[in-house]
């Protein structure tokens, strides 16, 4: 299966199967459960918080028919198995052939499938003709307006669904968001609760309403940051999760834990000329001196603003503050480098604005703001072994990975 290839639920064969188990007729081996699809197959897929204990996988679905009517019974009593019954059922009445849900339709233990499959997600929600967002937690028949610590006490007061990080592209992606409630019934789709979906992710609703492509992507920030409350059940997975909405590749390794994140930017880095990446850690509970680049997600929280500023906006700032620099040549001829990779580090050619307090400390501008009427934010970069390094209080401090400014 390569990365256009899916394996989806076939919905009238699935269900067809499960009605014979239940009747106790005889199943005809013939009957397709799983099919493969491409990029012009039509189908639902289904977001969705994980139910420890309570899912079906890809192994289970495919041998069910076979097996004792004791295993077979423990698995269709499971809430997992009853959501792949409920969501075909929706994926039939919506006229959907096929479904897709990740429980079953990934063989998990093929670690090379399941690499291949984790780069692909995001195209596959993307190319879906809707999306199933179901919410086990929410038992009323509205949409909250409205957080509640005492309803939702794990997950800062709003369904658990929005507390994970592989939902933020689930959201994002699909061009049609259905979201349903615990009995799967509809309680609003993406667009006309863009509002509160805004309110609660902080992704802006023109990104809710609209499709998500690279010409209106926002700054890397900016992504990060709606990424910053969210958790996954793996560390490795709080970088997979943002393939999509950064654009970007990187080869799958789980246990390699936050060296994932790490990779992750770098490979940002090389793709695109987006130096918002290294604003981080304007939160008090995200400043870590040393490293460039962040250590995690929540880094970024507060960046939910943030936007990149134009070169010719950049130079008419520094213009303004330091109008000899327009006698430099290569200020006039060459503007300012992209943020580049070399054997020693992460280097490029920036403006450096010395404190006073040291020679060692310095200041530089990135091409990014908070608003679109802010100055360029700036981070503190302290001069080590002549290299420059990220720094929030003493340069004295023994910094491992090396930032690069010539």
């Amino acid at each position: 299966m390569d990365l256009c290839r899916i394996r989806l639920i076939n919905v009238n064969g699935f269900l067809e199967r499960e009605r014979l188990i239940r009747e106790g007729e005889p199943m005809d081996s013939q009957t397709k459960v799983f099919e493969p699809g491409d990029e012009a197959t039509k189908y639902a897929i289904v977001s969705h918080r994980w139910i420890e204990g309570a899912e079906v996988d890809y192994q289970e679905m495919t041998k069910l028919a076979e097996m004792k009517e004791a295993k077979q019974n423990e698995i269709r009593e499971r809430l997992g198995y009853k959501k792949i019954i409920r969501s075909c059922e929706q994926a039939l009445r919506d006229g959907y052939k096929y479904l897709w849900i990740d429980t079953c339709c990934i063989n998990k233990p093929d670690i090379s499938e399941l690499s291949r499959s984790i780069k692909s997600m995001y195209r596959w929600y993307k190319n879906s003709s809707v999306c199933y967002a179901y919410l086990h937690d929410i038992t009323d028949l509205s949409f909250p307006t409205a957080s509640s610590e005492k309803r939702y006490p794990d997950s800062k007061g709003w369904p658990v669904w929005f507390s994970r990080g592989w939902t933020l592209q689930e959201m994002i992606a699909p061009v049609d968001v259905w979201f349903f409630n615990k009995d799967w019934k509809a309680l609003g789709d993406k667009r006309t609760l863009a509002p509160t979906l805004s309110r609660i992710t902080r992704v802006p609703q023109h990104i809710l309403t609209d499709r998500f492509s690279p010409n209106n992507r926002p700054c890397a920030a900016q992504i990060m940051s709606w990424a910053a409350d969210r958790t996954t059940g793996e560390v490795e997975d709080k970088a997979y999760s943002l393939f999509g909405l950064l654009g970007v590749n990187i080869p799958v390794m789980y246990g390699e834990g936050k060296e994932a994140f790490r990779r992750l930017q770098l490979e940002f880095v090389r793709e695109a000329n987006d130096g918002s990446i290294f604003a981080w850690g304007f939160h008090r509970d995200s400043q870590r001196s040393g490293s460039i680049l962040a250590d995690d997600p929540s880094f970024f929280r507060g960046c939910e603003n943030m936007e990149l500023i134009t070169p010719d906006e950049y130079l008419r700032h520094h213009r303004f503050q330091m109008p000899q620099l327009w006698l430099m040549p290569y200020i006039r001829r060459d503007r300012y480098d992209p943020w580049v990779m070399t054997n020693r580090g992460i280097q490029c050619r920036t403006f450096l604005r010395p404190c006073v307090h040291s020679r060692l400390h310095f200041e530089t501008p990135l091409p990014c703001r908070f608003g679109p009427s802010g100055p360029p934010v700036s981070i503190k970069l302290a001069l080590w072994q002549d290299d420059f390094y990220r720094y929030f209080t003493s340069p004295e401090e023994k910094f491992p990975t090396k930032f690069t400014a010539r």
